[in-house]
């Protein structure tokens, strides 16, 4: 069946001898908790894979949860919206969540691979290195998934599949966050075999932007402002060593929560605003994403001196050829629509 295309709009470009060579596309909503979109660029209202920017929500039901909720510290909430980098702190937290559901690694169904903390580092992987499930970097929210399901009597094996009652938590949670009825969300399954979800950027936005609230949600309590402090609060955990989500919560000195998704998706929210940020660029890749959207904080009046200066740690270096000659540069040409909206 052909599929609709989104109608994205030019986010970033990159230039070889200060004339265009590559354009990439995409799309951003900025939108409070009430659901206004605020600022936008692109289609907004296209269902685009969240992949593990849905991490918060898939961990919402545990943190709610009557009888697990308070004994999770904001370590182990961290470490279940995780897309880590396989370390020794984050294999030693999955561990111990996994050890209170009553399993260990054989019970996770992510599968398993090189650990991020390679390329994210620069260093190149030993060449006879065996890899265990505990490195994966979505192994904290599956154990989440697996204590969830040890907390409502549920059996761990099956718990990916569409009908066990931990995914039928998780969808009602994301339906609650997202404004979309359960029959209404487009659904697919992540590069970790778990399932997931293709929302709206503005829905995506919306949903970041209620994380940030201090009053209580009609159906999850204090669960959802937890979540999202507990992932301030360790940065490292969520990410690792020179990670982005690292580096960008750590510029928000406090204020910014975010989370990056697999193949060009990101959300980040302000706690002092009250607003969301849901970007996707179209190719996938992630460079041309995080310049549009370290330029749309800066048009959105997000940033100080400080902000900058962590920031400019996330932007592409400029391209140079095999001799080292400067050949060429990645910039935003991202346009934000609501101008009304700058400074506040």
């Amino acid at each position: 069946m052909r599929h609709s295309l989104p109608h994205h709009a030019p986010i970033a470009v990159t230039e070889r001898g200060h004339h265009p060579e590559n354009l990439h596309f995409g799309s951003i909503a900025v939108v409070d908790a009430n659901g206004t979109l605020l600022a936008s660029a692109g289609d907004v209202d296209y269902p685009v894979f969240t992949r593990s920017a849905l991490k918060p929500f898939q961990a919402m039901p545990l943190v709610a949860h009557q009888a697990l909720g308070d004994a999770l510290s904001d370590a182990d909430i961290a470490l279940l919206c995780a897309s880590h980098s396989g370390e020794s702190m984050h294999v030693k937290g999955v561990a111990a969540l996994l050890a209170r559901a009553g399993a260990d690694e054989t019970a996770l169904a992510c599968g398993c691979h090189t650990p991020y903390f390679y390329a994210a580092t620069g260093q190149t992987p030993p060449p006879d290195a065996t890899y265990s499930r505990l490195q994966h970097n979505c192994s904290g929210k599956h154990a989440g998934m697996l204590l969830l399901a040890r907390a409502l009597g549920a059996p761990l094996s099956g718990y990916l599949e569409g009908d066990h009652p931990v995914q039928a938590e998780i969808v009602r949670c994301v339906s609650h966050f997202s404004g979309l009825a359960e029959d209404q969300l487009v659904r697919g399954i992540d590069g970790c075999s778990a399932p997931n979800f293709a929302l709206p950027l503005r829905a995506l936005a919306q949903a970041f932007a209620r994380l940030t609230r201090t009053d209580e949600d009609a159906r999850y309590g204090a669960a959802p402002h937890r979540v999202a402090r507990a992932m301030v609060r360790h940065p490292e955990l969520v990410s690792g060593t020179a990670r982005k989500d690292l580096v960008l919560m750590q510029a928000g000195q406090g204020d910014w929560v975010s989370k990056e998704g697999a193949d060009g998706v990101r959300a980040i929210a302000s706690f002092s605003r009250g607003i969301g940020i849901a970007a996707k660029c179209s190719d996938g890749q992630m460079a041309p994403l995080m310049v549009a959207l370290v330029d749309a904080l800066e048009q959105l009046g997000w940033t100080d001196e400080a902000s900058r200066a962590a920031l400019a740690a996330l932007l592409p270096l400029p391209m140079r050829n095999a001799a080292g000659v400067e050949v060429g540069r990645m910039h935003s040409v991202l346009t934000l629509n609501s101008p009304a909206l700058m400074g506040t």
